[in-house]
C-alpha cells in the first residue's frame, strides 16, 4: 500500500482529547485496523473531503475492528485553531471519532507527532494494521473507494469473525437485529 508501510508507528504525542472518556494510545488499539486522520480546522480539503470520509469510515467499519482517530495538527494560524476552537469545530460539524490535538513544538510551528510522522502536511491519511505496523501514509485527499479497499484488505489479514467473537464475551451464537451467524 506505501512505500513507508511496515515499521510500528511511534506514539503520538496529544495534548487534549475530545469524543473520547479517556487519552488514547495507539498500544491500547492493537488488535485494530487504525485509521489515523491528520487534519487542521481551517483546512478547506480537510473539511470538505478528509474528515466527511474520516466519519463514514467511523460509521461503516467502527464496529467492525476499525478505529478512527482524528489528529489535529496545527501547523499555521495558531490563533485562530485553539482547543477552544476546535471543541465548537467538533461540536457544530458533529464528529463522533476520538480527535486529539498534536502537542504543540518548543522547536517551531510544527507539532510533534505531525513532525515525527513526517506528514508533510494536511490532510494526511495513516492506516495502521493490527500489530501496530504502518501501512498506509499519504498527504492529500484519499479516494473513497480505494480507503475502502485498503482497509478491507488489512481486516481480511486477520478474520474479523474471531474478532468479533472476541469482543463478546458470553460467546453469544445468537442472532441479534441484524443478522444470525453461522457457527
Amino acid at each position: 500500500m506505501d512505500g513507508r508501510a511496515g515499521a510500528p508507528l511511534q506514539e503520538w504525542q496529544v495534548a487534549q482529547w475530545f469524543n473520547t472518556p479517556q487519552p488514547l494510545r495507539l498500544a491500547g488499539l492493537r488488535g485494530r485496523v487504525v485509521l489515523v486522520h491528520a487534519f487542521q480546522m481551517l483546512c478547506p480539503g480537510c473539511v470538505a473531503h478528509g474528515l466527511p470520509l474520516a466519519a463514514r469510515v467511523h460509521e461503516l467499519f467502527g464496529g467492525e475492528g476499525v478505529a478512527v482517530v482524528g489528529l489535529h495538527c496545527v501547523f499555521e494560524h495558531h490563533d485562530a485553531m485553539q482547543p477552544q476552537a476546535l471543541r465548537a469545530f467538533i461540536h457544530e460539524y458533529r464528529w463522533r471519532f476520538p480527535i486529539g490535538v498534536d502537542e504543540p513544538s518548543a522547536r517551531g510551528p510544527v507539532p510533534c507527532t505531525m513532525s515525527a510522522w513526517s506528514l508533510e502536511g494536511t490532510p494526511s491519511t495513516l492506516l495502521v494494521d493490527r500489530d501496530g505496523r504502518l501501512r498506509l501514509h499519504r498527504f492529500g485527499a484519499v479516494d473513497e473507494l480505494q480507503l475502502g479497499a485498503w482497509i478491507g484488505s488489512l481486516l481480511a489479514e486477520s478474520p474479523l469473525a474471531q474478532t468479533k467473537r472476541r469482543s463478546d464475551p458470553a460467546g453469544s451464537d445468537a442472532c441479534d437485529g441484524d443478522a444470525c451467524p453461522v457457527r
